[in-house]
C-alpha cells in the first residue's frame, strides 16, 4: 500500500511543534510494518535542505488564481529518514526559511496543495491513500473529489489527522479564485461561519478523520474554536489514535545529546549525573527536586500560570525546590519568567528559545515535568519524560488524560490535576516534593515509567487497520 503523508512540518527537516515529530516518525514505522509511506512537504531553506542531496523528479507549472507558478518536486536521494521525502519548491513562495508567519501564508499552503495534486495527477502517480495533516493540507480531500482537474484521482481514499483543532486556516470567499475550477454546487463543503475553512472542509470530505488521542476526539465536540457542532455531527467518521514517540531518537541508553547514558538498571546513577550537568549549567543545587517546563510559552499550554505558580511554590516550600524553564512564546510570559529568574536566581532559571540538545538533557536529568495545558490534543513531552524516568505533572485533558495515571491510583506513575489554575499546580508541586523525599518509592515509579511502551509500533498498527478498512470500501 502506497501512502503519501502531506504536511507543513516534518522532523528533522522543519519543526515548530509536535506535528513535525509525528510526521517524522509515523511513516518510518509504517514502512517497517510493510507499507510504502512517503512524506511530501514544502521546501524550506534550512539546515537539512542545505546539507543533503536532492534530485528533481518532476517539474511543471500550476495556477494560483491568475498567477502561473513554476514548481519542482525534489526527492531526497538516500531515504536517510526511513522513508521517501519529497519537497515542493516554488521560487519566491515555497523556498523560504521559516515554516509560518508570512503575510502570504494562505497562498503558500494553497499553492503547496495544488502543486502536489498536479504532480501526482500529471505524472501518473497513483497512491493507494493520501494522509493529510492539519489545516495546511485540508483542501486536498475537497479538490480531489470536486475539481475536474483531478478526476483521475477521485476514488483515492483520504485520511485527515487533526493535531490541533484550534487552528483552521480559514480565509474569505474573496480568495475562492485561487482554487482551480471546482463544482460550484459543492461550495457548502468548503464553508463554515461564512468563510472557506480548510479544517472543516477536510473533516467533511475525507473518508475518515483521526485525532491524536482518544480523549481529544471527544473534546473537539465542545472545544474546537467554533467547529464543535461539525465534530458532533461527523463524530462517526472520527477515530482517536494516540501518538507514539520515536524510541530510537528518544532512548536514554543511546542518546548522543546527554552526557551520561542510562537504562532502568543504571537509572539512579544516570539520572543523578544528568541532573548534576543541568544544575551546573544553570547554577542550581542538585540536592533539591528539579521541576521543569519545556514548550511554547502560550496560554494554550498554561504558560501564563507559571510565574505565579513558581513563585508561590517556592514560598510555600521554603525554597527547597528548583525550576528550569525552556521555551519561547508570548513576550509577556517570557518577561515575567525572566523577572522571576532575576528575583530567585538560586532556585529558578530560564532559557528563552528552543534547543533540542538542551531539551534532551532536561528530560534526562529533571525530576518532574510540568504540563498545565488548557488544550493538549496529545502531548509528546510527557511521553519523552516517561521514557527518561522523569515524572510528568499534567492537567487532565486530551492526550495527557490518556497517557498519565496519577500515582495515587492503581498502576499510577504520574501526577494529575483538574483545573488549569495556580492553586492546582502548587498543590501538585507539593505532592511531588513529598514523593521525592520517599526515595525508594520514587525509584520504583521511575522504573515503572521507563518500562511503559509509547512507541509508534502500537499506533502504527491502528493506522494500518484504519487504512485497510478504507481499502475494503473502494
Amino acid at each position: 500500500m502506497k501512502i503519501y503523508h502531506l504536511s507543513a512540518e516534518c522532523y528533522p527537516v522543519a519543526k515548530v511543534g509536535g506535528l513535525a515529530d509525528v510526521v517524522g516518525a509515523l511513516p518510518k514505522y509504517q514502512n517497517l510494518a510493510g507499507l510504502q509511506a512517503a512524506v511530501v512537504l514544502p521546501f524550506y531553506d534550512r539546515k537539512f535542505t542545505q546539507e543533503n542531496d536532492f534530485e528533481i523528479v518532476f517539474a511543471a507549472a500550476t495556477l494560483l488564481g491568475n498567477r502561473r507558478l513554476f514548481f519542482e518536486i525534489l526527492k531526497e536521494k538516500t531515504n536517510k529518514l526511513g522513508f521517501e521525502l519529497y519537497l515542493v519548491k516554488i521560487p519566491g513562495l515555497l523556498d523560504r526559511e521559516n515554516v509560518y508567519s508570512y503575510p502570504d501564508e494562505r497562498e503558500q499552503f494553497i499553492a503547496f496543495q495544488l502543486a502536489f495534486l498536479d504532480w501526482i495527477s500529471y505524472s501518473q502517480q497513483t497512491p493507494d491513500l493520501i494522509h493529510c495533516h492539519d489545516h495546511h493540507t485540508g483542501l486536498v480531500p475537497f479538490l480531489l473529489y470536486h475539481s475536474k482537474l483531478y478526476t483521475r484521482l477521485a476514488h483515492t481514499p483520504t485520511v485527515f489527522t487533526i493535531h490541533n483543532g484550534q487552528y483552521h486556516g480559514a480565509f474569505g470567499w474573496d480568495r475562492l479564485s485561487l482554487l482551480p475550477e471546482i463544482d460550484l454546487t459543492k461550495t457548502g463543503l468548503l464553508d463554515w461561519a461564512g468563510g472557506i475553512n480548510p479544517l472543516a472542509a477536510a473533516v467533511k470530505c475525507s473518508w475518515r478523520y483521526t485525532t491524536v488521542s482518544p480523549t481529544y476526539l471527544q473534546e473537539l465536540t465542545y472545544n474546537s474554536n467554533g467547529l464543535e457542532y461539525l465534530f458532533y455531527i461527523e463524530r462517526a467518521k472520527g477515530s482517536g489514535i494516540m501518538n507514539g514517540i520515536d524510541t530510537e531518537v528518544w532512548n536514554p541508553q543511546t542518546d548522543p545529546m546527554i552526557p551520561t547514558k542510562f537504562s532502568a538498571k543504571t537509572l539512579a546513577k544516570g539520572k543523578r549525573a544528568n541532573k548534576e550537568a543541568i544544575c551546573k549549567r544553570f547554577e542550581l543545587d542538585p540536592e533539591k527536586p528539579l521541576f521543569t517546563f519545556i514548550g511554547r510559552l502560550v496560554v494554550e499550554k498554561g504558560a501564563d500560570l507559571l510565574p505565579a505558580a513558581i513563585e508561590r511554590s517556592l514560598l510555600e516550600n521554603e525554597g527547597e525546590i528548583n525550576f528550569v524553564i525552556l521555551g519561547a512564546g508570548d513576550k509577556e510570559n517570557e518577561l515575567a519568567l525572566l523577572q522571576l529568574k532575576n528575583k530567585y536566581p538560586e532556585h529558578c532559571n530560564v532559557f528563552i528559545g528552543y534547543d533540542e540538545s538542551l531539551a534532551h538533557l532536561i528530560y534526562a536529568g529533571a525530576d518532574f515535568l510540568l504540563m498545565p495545558s488548557r488544550v493538549e490534543p496529545c502531548g509528546l513531552n510527557q511521553l519523552y519524560a516517561l521514557r527518561y524516568g522523569t515524572m510528568p505533572i499534567v492537567r487532565t485533558t486530551g492526550g495527557l488524560n490518556d497517557s498519565v495515571i496519577d500515582f495515587g491510583d492503581e498502576g499510577g506513575y504520574g501526577i494529575r490535576f483538574v483545573q488549569a489554575s495556580v492553586q492546582d499546580i502548587c498543590h501538585s508541586v507539593f505532592r511531588a516534593k513529598q514523593l521525592y523525599q520517599d526515595t525508594t518509592k520514587m525509584q520504583l515509579l521511575r522504573k515503572q515509567m521507563m518500562a511503559l511502551d509509547f512507541s509508534w509500533t502500537r499506533s502504527t498498527q491502528q493506522y494500518i487497520e484504519l487504512y485497510e478498512s478504507l481499502k475494503l470500501t473502494i
